[in-house]
């Protein structure tokens, strides 16, 4: 699967963005998706991730009520919905794709990557 992020951009604090992963090249609806991101000097942590059929979600509790992830399989699409956007929230964002569910929240468990797209949230 290749993986295309974009969406990425500069917001103040309290705003909002939208993510999207565009993926080709092998059956999207067989992969759980996630997402993922990478703060200067830190390690990548776990976002978000969304089953093949969209019925689980599971958010890191940093995100949790300000973050939806949603897909479209019709349009081999994941989303990555941020709102009340905070300074801690910056960061390189990447998409990845999985057929782990259960694993999800580890990053070791992905098959394939996409490029990544910055988030610079300030204050």
């Amino acid at each position: 699967v290749q993986l295309q992020a974009s969406g990425g951009g500069l917001v103040q604090a309290g705003g909002s963005l939208r993510l999207s992963c565009a993926a080709s090249g092998r059956t999207f609806s067989d992969y759980e998706m996630g997402w993922f991101r990478q703060a200067p000097g830190k390690e990548r942590r776990f976002v978000a991730a969304i089953d093949w059929e969209a019925k689980n979600l599971v958010y890191a509790n940093s995100v949790k009520g300000r973050f939806t992830i949603s897909r479209d399989n019709a349009k081999n699409t994941v989303y990555l919905h941020m709102n009340s956007l905070k300074p801690e929230d910056t960061a390189v964002y990447t998409c990845a794709a999985t057929k782990k569910w259960r694993t999800v929240r580890f990053e070791s468990e992905y098959d394939y990557w996409g490029q990544g797209t910055q988030v610079t949230v300030s204050s």
